[in-house]
């Protein structure tokens, strides 16, 4: 036996080396996609429009703060030497011109420099709505396998993670775009009013990038790795979560209470000691920026100094280049102190764009099944050899079978054969590792999805049921509008499902709202809605998963003759089945088996290890 002390520490071991797997998932790849990420994405200028207008105005304020930098340096020097050379020139009439174009200059750099923030703010939350919302969307058409492995990178990017960007906008961005026009301009006016301070400053300036690029390799990845743990700390707290009714339905709720605590803890620590260590890293960072610009800076005045003691050169020069040789290494410094701020949000940006843009190239669709519904109503849907991998082998394997229109044909096994996964692969959401599924002789990859889709009625195992009205659930799949039909075909529909007896309990009738996935409604009712749904909508194809489960005797005779009707009528329908009512009532029965080559390998090599 263990102790509780052992069994702890094991835990924590594996606690930690499930995130120490999860942060060296990356591959060399994405390895190479952030070593080699550019300041300004171009994905983020695709995929988020509002970002464009930003970008030109942010480039057009950058110019005019460059500018007033350059005029107030002038201005300043020209009144500042005057002032001490010369007297007869020491009262405010002397230099109202001078003064009225500095405080002016003064005025506009702080009204631009305002305008470039306000912007940034507005900019940075617009353009991270239109990636949640585009990363919704592309989330919500992965196939259901890709989104289950997904879905908490998807909810961590769209919760928190894409807010990051805020600051790429509102700090990094303008102080890109000023260190890219600010010192070029700066040295140029240096140049012309003291070559040698010019020359210090080329040869002092370079040394802030070389450190911040050092800086940047010292820290390549940590916020990829920030993510990736918070990803995984949001995985195990929403199993934890989404199996504890299960663990109190079997009274195990306080079983593995312990082991779950310290295997959370230790992702929350791992996660608090990662941030820690970033933070740590950006401060550090910052003083080195600041320390060099500094001393750059001290060296220009000294040299300004010496010179001007020695009469080598004029008062009005030293003025000028000393004021404007803080403005060289300003924008810089800036750059290096904001990075760290907006790499978090560039890294779930990141994130974002590989939802958006899938690895996998789309294969090119033509609408071919448009044709085939026309010509023959429900068309010949044909399985050649359909082998999907599954945890513990295939499942279904190597399945070939004709579904053909005008029949009820019924796909049966035992559970985890592969039902559900062969309509996944009939509506074309996943492809079989092995074998094909056609249509009409039209392999279901060729065609296009839309097309496709607009011509299928399906049941999943667990249906989809939206915040609304029973009407609005109704037209979900929005095969007809509500002005085309009927309440005659309505009720005759609900009649054939059994929904009537639910409908006449209901003071509201159609208009009974109903909460997320049916709240309001039992088991029972929520499986004849969603069956209501799936006829009503008059599809020449219907994939029924469980059909009847739920249902009593009698509403599931209703439906098998609705059924057994529709498919007399053309259409194909593919029914999955375990009751003996359901097989009795089918034309043709397809049994689906699972392959266990892979878990007996697994099993082998078990026994060998131990």
């Amino acid at each position: 036996m263990e102790s509780a002390s052992s069994r702890e520490g094991s835990a924590r071991e594996r606690s930690d080396a499930v995130v120490s797997e999860s942060l060296s998932q990356d591959g060399p790849g994405q390895a190479r996609r952030r070593s080699g990420r550019r300041p300004v994405d171009p994905r983020l200028l695709r995929y988020a429009r509002s970002a464009r207008p930003h970008l030109v105005i942010a480039v057009a304020l950058a110019l005019v703060i460059t500018a007033t930098i350059v005029v107030i340096a002038i201005v300043l020097g020209r009144v500042l030497a005057g002032v001490i050379t010369d007297p007869n020139t020491r009262e405010f009439s002397s230099w109202t011109t001078e003064l009225v174009v500095l405080a002016t200059a003064v005025a506009v750099r702080g009204l631009a420099s305002w305008w470039q923030a306000r912007l940034a703010h507005r900019a940075g939350s617009a353009v991270v709505a239109e990636l949640e919302t585009a990363v919704l969307r592309a989330g919500a058409e992965l196939p259901p396998r890709e989104l289950d492995a997904r879905r908490t990178e998807i909810a961590v990017v769209v919760g928190n993670g894409l807010s990051g960007l805020r600051g790429w906008f509102t700090g990094y961005l303008p102080a890109l775009l000023l260190a890219c026009l600010v010192p070029p301009v700066v040295l140029v006016v240096m140049a012309l009013h003291d070559p040698t301070s010019a020359l210090i400053a080329v040869i002092t300036v370079p040394l802030i990038p070389v450190f911040m690029v050092l800086i940047g390799l010292l820290t390549q990845g940590r916020a990829e790795a920030t993510l990736a743990a918070t990803t995984r700390l949001s995985d195990q707290i929403l199993d934890l979560f989404a199996g504890m009714p299960t663990l109190r339905a079997l009274g195990r709720e306080g079983g593995d209470a312990p082991s779950m605590a310290n295997q959370v803890q230790a992702l929350g620590d791992s996660l608090r000691q990662r941030t820690m260590r970033a933070l740590r890293m950006a401060f550090l960072s910052s003083m080195v920026l600041e320390s060099l610009a500094t001393l750059s800076v001290a060296l220009i005045a000294v040299a300004i100094g010496l010179r001007l003691v020695f009469g080598e050169m004029a008062l009005y020069g030293g003025l000028v280049a000393l004021i404007l040789a803080p403005e060289v290494y300003w924008p810089l410094r800036q750059v290096g102190e904001k990075f760290h701020a907006a790499q978090d949000g560039m890294a779930a940006a990141d994130r974002a764009f590989a939802v958006l843009e899938p690895s996998v190239d789309a294969r090119q669709r033509v609408d071919a099944v448009g044709r085939a519904v026309t010509a023959s109503g429900g068309p010949t849907i044909t399985l050649r050899g359909v082998t999907v991998a599954a945890r513990t082998g295939t499942a279904p394997d190597q399945l070939t079978a004709e579904l053909a229109p005008g029949l009820v044909t019924v796909l049966t096994g035992p559970n985890g054969c592969g039902k559900s996964t062969t309509l996944q692969a009939i509506l074309g959401l996943i492809q079989p590792d092995a074998g094909a599924v056609l249509v009409d002789g039209t392999d279901v990859r060729a065609l296009d999805p839309d097309s496709w889709w607009s011509h299928i009625a399906w049941l999943p195992q667990r249906p989809v049921l939206v915040p609304g009205t029973l009407r609005e659930n109704v037209e979900l799949l929005g095969a007809r509008t509500a002005s085309d039909r009927t309440d005659d075909e309505l009720r005759a529909v609900s009649a054939a499902t059994g929904f009537d007896s639910v409908l006449a309990e209901l003071p509201e009738g159609w208009n009974t709202v109903v909460g997320q996935n049916g709240t309001g409604l039992s088991l029972g009712q929520r499986q004849r809605l969603a069956l209501t749904r799936v006829l009503a909508a008059h599809r020449p194809i219907l994939l029924l998963d469980e059909p009847t489960a739920h249902l009593d005797p009698e509403s599931e005779q209703r439906v098998l003759d609705t059924l057994r009707t529709l498919a007399a009528g053309g259409a194909t329908v593919v029914v999955i089945a375990h009751r003996p009512t359901v097989l009795a009532a089918a034309d043709v029965v397809v049994q689906v088996v699972a392959g266990a080559v892979a878990a007996t390998e697994r099993i082998g090599q078990e026994v060998r290890v131990s």
